[in-house]
């Protein structure tokens, strides 16, 4: 399973099926159903339609995609937005029920679906989107597929800030913009000529890789990214300046000792036996450790980190020996794990938390929250700008 939400045109999702928001009568209606019938082409698909009949609220068919690039459109009828009292949620949440059941009984692999009844039906987004979640959380619990909700619009739903608190406050708060060459300019050792790196530096931490170096070593090395061409050079006696720089924790040379005892004040936490006796276990040793710990199957860590199977598997087998940065940060949120124990797991595949980098950030928010809802994750990445969680195929958009 997968989800994921996307900005684009519906009608030009590449899944086996999209979904449309029908009209309870055999014509064609405003907004989505409108735009489906213009791309699928009208008169073709209103003599499909013709072939339904009517359909009452909260029902759904399928009819063939037609020129759509999806090969089938799932038809559901909504209901308008009374003010919350006169059964709207039950008839929605019919809505997506109905489309799921027909997505299981045609064997989809995935569908695309807007938010339902947020357009001309009037719902509130923030209440849609609630309902959407929900329903497609509970689907993805027992169906292996890929959904994608796909919004139209540039309006942010703030979902995440109703149910969580500020999140831009978070972020404003902790978030450290790009270093300046100045700062990169001061360390000891350093050789007057490497100030022309300070750019690529710089640049690394816009995408929020942080670098880190090991003491006494000449070359850089990156956590989560390659840097091509950046190596920043020290001289050999500057080995024993930096005698707390550590790969996984990704302190910078000449960071102040106030951001190392931050960096570092997870770890102290756990119990000394604990650290030392899994030194040596590697990223999906690691999982299997935390995941017996809290009780967690394989089945539930893949469903909860919003892996799709065949990811999770090649994890599992050692295809895939580490996870990219996203897809570790998913494995984070599944295993529902501390702060702390979150920082243990992105060290064993390379990665650290940065302050640059807005999608870390949005991650530690819900953590320190014990907020482990990763479709409610996505939906807050989303809404900022930043790639979902998980793992999809990304040509279906």
């Amino acid at each position: 399973m997968a989800f994921c939400i996307v900005r684009n045109d519906i009608t030009k999702m590449e899944t086996d099926a999209i979904v449309n928001t029908a009209n309870p009568k055999v014509r064609v209606g405003d907004g989505i159903d409108r735009a489906v019938y213009e791309a699928a082409g009208e008169e073709e698909l209103l003599k499909l339609r013709e072939k339904v009949g009517e359909v009452s609220p909260g029902n759904s068919f399928i009819t063939d995609g037609l020129k759509l690039k999806a090969k089938y459109i799932i038809h559901t009828v909504g209901t308008s937005w009374k003010g919350g009292n006169e059964g709207e949620e039950d008839i929605l949440r019919s809505c997506y029920k109905s489309v799921f059941q027909i997505a299981r009984d045609n064997e989809l692999t995935s569908i695309s679906i807007p938010l339902l009844a947020s357009g001309s039906y009037g719902y509130p987004k923030g209440i849609a989107l609630r309902i959407a979640l929900s329903e497609i959380e509970e689907f993805l619990r027992d169906y292996d597929i890929e959904i994608y909700l796909v919004v139209f619009d540039d309006k942010s739903y703030l979902l995440s800030s109703e149910l969580y608190g500020d999140i831009d406050s978070y972020i404003n708060d902790n978030y450290v913009e790009e270093k300046t060459s100045s700062e990169y300019h001061k360390y000891p050792g350093r050789r007057d000529e490497d100030h022309l790196m300070a750019s690529s530096v710089s640049a690394s931490h816009s995408t929020g890789k942080l670098l880190s170096f090991l003491p006494g070593s000449k070359k850089g090395s990156a956590l989560g990214s390659k840097v091509k061409e950046s190596t920043v050079y020290f001289e050999e006696e500057a080995e024993d300046e930096y005698p707390y720089a550590d790969d996984e924790i990704g302190i910078l040379p000449g960071e102040s000792l106030d951001r190392m005892m931050l960096a570092t004040d997870g770890i102290k936490q756990r119990s000394l036996s604990d650290v030392v006796n899994n030194l040596d276990k590697s990223f999906m040793e690691m999982v299997y450790y935390f995941a017996d710990l809290k009780g967690f199957t394989d089945a539930q860590v893949q469903s909860k980190s919003n892996l799709d199977r065949r990811a999770y598997s090649k994890l599992k087998c050692g295809t895939t020996k580490n996870p990219s940065k996203a897809t570790a940060l998913a494995m984070t949120i599944g295993l529902e794990l501390s702060l702390d124990e979150a920082k243990d797991l992105l060290g064993r595949a390379g990665y650290a938390f940065s302050p640059c980098n807005k999608t870390d950030l949005i991650v530690q928010f819900f953590l320190e929250r014990k907020a482990y809802d990763i479709l409610e994750i996505n939906v807050a990445l989303f809404e900022h700008g930043e790639e979902p969680l998980g793992s999809f195929p990304k040509d279906m958009v």
